[in-house]
């Protein structure tokens, strides 16, 4: 159990950068402006004070207006659920408090080490998790077609799945120039980093993952294509997102976000938790021990119903009627809610940003959790020796099963069942009843004799994101040929060119980064936003510590033709 204290790979003796700065399509070194002595930036002091409204509780909107606290301006927070967080949403069983089921976010890979910034400074704990074949995790079933496969580590599974896992490798190094690409991000070469990237853009773009590896004369056989979709790589499979662009995948492999990933002790929940009621010192017009939460009187303002264009400022009227107007607003909730539920002033956003707010694709995704008495998979089976139950990747509707445990005396949580799309969408329509009696139906297959609903304890918790309301699907997932559409996205902070009407409004969240569904997606464009919002106001970054829009002409992500 760790914060933050991993170390850099050692290069002659000394500590070199992280292996990532996550993304090699903006690679700006977020975790360097953060750390900066001078911070983020100033403002004018006739500006102290101005209220800037930002829409979601989620993790970017507690990041944006934790930084925006820090300026010395007032965050004005708004949130449509009943609890802070977002998909950071840590639900305890009941009884149980110490038990939780993460429902959204659960694991997050080393590499996001803006992410971790905040963690850190939320003083939380992390802990390895246990993905298949990690070392964190006791031991691990493959279940494809009826045949079961159990191993500790990589070494124990059969030769075909080593062969599976060198066609992948042999892919990305013959198609994708990963060794070079990997070796730049590692030392922070930006230039390279660019150049290679650029190229893999303009090439890869109209390609789906599936399309990709088909492609491969390493994955020739589709025996081994087939594998690849149900055991993947990393955090287990990947066939929900063989209709993605292969950008999406290879931003995953190239930034290590599936990799060496860890879980927040407690539940996730407790950083924007924190965040919201965390204590400042040395805050720009604000006294030392301002917190967001006591800005807002504990609560933060109801959802958002209409947003409008008043003259240079925009108006934001909440659920319960009340209007306020903001010279600026900082938008961190899934953006299809621009054109569902929320009831949005069109001249915010320029025609070809509202083509791409209308073609941003969604992944579903459906969890089950339940409660244990006690950690009783890692009994041995008296006639194999093996654990009694181990986690899991199946071909069978379950789909995924991961064992978390915090010792031999207390109870355990099972994450019974984590799907995507299709499968997801089984899930769908079923009562917690029905998916408890489907999932253990298939598990009973995999583990004949063992008898899972004896050990529960209370009702699951389940969830399905494409039916929740202020959500309508898990994360963002481009399509072959979306890469020109989510570039307006996520350049959308860079407002110096933009008629006036269209400045004041920013987007953030994951789905706004290019690394959907990772919470480090969602704080970096937080961070474009807070740098959007300090520019839009007439202030600047520190000298020697420039933000992401002082570098953008430098580092900006390619602009692919449209002719």
């Amino acid at each position: 159990m760790t914060t933050f204290p991993l170390e850099r790979p050692r290069e002659n003796g000394t500590l070199s950068g992280p292996l990532t700065m996550f993304g090699p399509d903006f690679p700006f070194a977020y975790d360097d402006w953060l750390a900066h002595p001078g911070g983020l930036g100033t403002l004018p002091d006739g500006v102290h004070g101005t209220e800037v409204a930002v829409i979601g509780g989620g993790i970017a909107g507690l990041v944006a207006a934790h930084e925006l606290l820090r300026l010395g301006l007032r965050p004005v927070v708004y949130e449509a659920e009943q609890q802070l967080g977002g998909r950071m949403r840590s639900a305890a069983f009941d009884g149980h408090p110490d038990s939780v089921a993460e429902l959204g976010a659960m694991r997050f890979p080393v590499s996001a080490t803006s992410l971790y910034h905040y963690i850190t400074e939320a003083g939380l704990d992390t802990k390895a998790f246990p993905n298949p074949l990690d070392p964190a995790t006791p031991s691990t079933v493959i279940d494809l077609e009826g045949r079961t496969t159990w191993a500790r580590t990589a070494a124990d599974l059969p030769s075909v799945y080593q062969q599976v896992s060198d066609a992948w490798d042999k892919a990305l190094q013959e198609n994708a120039e990963r060794p070079a690409i990997e070796d730049a991000i590692r030392r922070r070469d930006v230039g390279s980093i660019k150049a290679i990237w650029n190229s893999l853009v303009s090439r890869l773009d109209d390609q789906s993952f599936y399309e990709f590896i088909a492609n491969s004369t390493s994955f020739s056989s589709f025996r081994h294509r087939e594998i690849f979709g149900q055991v993947g790589f990393g955090t287990g499979g990947w066939d929900t997102d063989f209709p993605n662009s292969i950008l999406e995948i290879l931003r995953v492999v190239f930034s290590g976000a599936d990799d060496e990933q860890r879980s927040i002790v407690g539940g996730c929940q407790q950083l924007p938790e924190r965040l919201w009621t965390h204590r400042h010192r040395g805050l720009a017009h604000w006294p030392d021990g301002t917190s967001l939460a006591e800005l807002h009187g504990g609560q933060p303002r109801p959802g958002v119903a209409r947003i409008e264009r008043a003259g240079e400022a925009i108006t934001v009227r909440d659920t319960c009627g009340d209007a306020r107007t903001y010279p600026a607003v900082v938008f961190t909730p899934h953006v299809r809610l621009l054109t569902t539920r929320i009831r949005t002033d069109e001249s915010l956003l320029s025609r070809p940003l509202w083509t791409a707010v209308e073609r941003t694709h969604y992944m579903g995704s459906s969890k089950v959790f339940v409660l244990t008495d006690r950690p009783f998979w890692r009994d041995l089976d008296p006639g194999t020796g093996r654990d009694t139950l181990s986690m899991t990747l199946t071909d069978r509707g379950p789909r995924s099963v991961y064992l978390m445990d915090d010792g031999p005396d207390r109870p355990g949580v099972m994450c019974l069942s984590y799907t995507w799309n299709d499968d997801s969408a089984k899930q769908a329509t079923l009562d917690d009843g029905e998916r408890i009696d489907s999932i253990l139906a298939a598990l009973e297959r995999i583990y004949p004799g063992v008898d899972i609903r004896a050990r529960l304890v209370g009702p699951p918790i389940t969830v399905t994101w494409e039916n929740e309301p202020n959500f309508n699907g898990a994360f963002k997932a481009n399509l072959p040929g979306h890469y020109r559409y989510q570039r307006r996205l996520y350049t959308h902070f860079m407002q110096q060119e933009l008629p006036p009407e269209q400045r004041g409004f920013f987007l953030a969240g994951d789905d706004i980064s290019w690394t959907g569904g990772f919470a480090e997606g969602a704080v970096t464009t937080a961070l474009n936003a807070v740098w959007g919002v300090l520019n839009h106001l007439g202030g600047t970054t520190v000298p020697g510590n420039p933000g992401p829009g002082d570098l953008f002409s430098e580092l900006a992500p390619v602009d692919l033709p449209m002719e």
